[in-house]
């Protein structure tokens, strides 16, 4: 497994322990390097996760790990909600909070630019909308996103 590389064995287990318990998976990391490995995953679920749901994805996940010894270092697992700021990972997430306020990274700049802070337009086909300010909008392909995470508002 390498540094960031989060093997695909992994990826299905902790999709299926997250479906059984009703969870969505919204990200997972891997980090670190040799005895201070981190598997992060971050859980989530309409009305948000409880400390019982993280506890049930690690108990489980952290079982099935060791009994099929899919990761052969020596690890720590963390299970959380994705918080306040969560990542957008999936195509369904920029759909899903239209609307909000986030900031984007680019991998190719438009007209310049880079870097995006508005609120969510949507998704049309493979294309993301963010409203930036007076009326702008930006669309840019999916692919292109290089980050994006939602920015808390009071």
């Amino acid at each position: 497994m390498s540094a960031t590389t989060v093997p695909e064995k992994t990826r299905e287990i902790v999709d299926r322990v997250a479906s059984s318990e009703g969870l969505e998976v919204v990200d997972i990391e891997w980090k670190g390097g040799g005895n201070n490995r981190l598997l992060r995953i971050f859980i989530d679920k309409p009305g948000g996760v409880t400390h019982a749901d993280c506890e049930a994805v690690s108990r489980q996940v952290s079982v099935i790990l060791d009994v099929e010894d899919v990761i052969e270092t020596r690890y720590t697992l963390e299970v959380s909600s994705p918080g306040l700021d969560r990542k957008l990972v999936k195509a369904a997430d920029y759909e899903r909070f239209a609307g909000r306020k986030a900031r984007v990274m680019l991998q190719n700049p438009i007209a310049g630019q880079r870097n995006f802070v508005g609120r969510l337009a949507g998704l049309a086909g493979d294309q993301v909308s963010i409203e930036v300010g007076g009326g702008r909008r930006v669309e840019f392909p999916l692919e292109d996103v290089k980050a994006a995470r939602l920015v808390v508002e009071f």
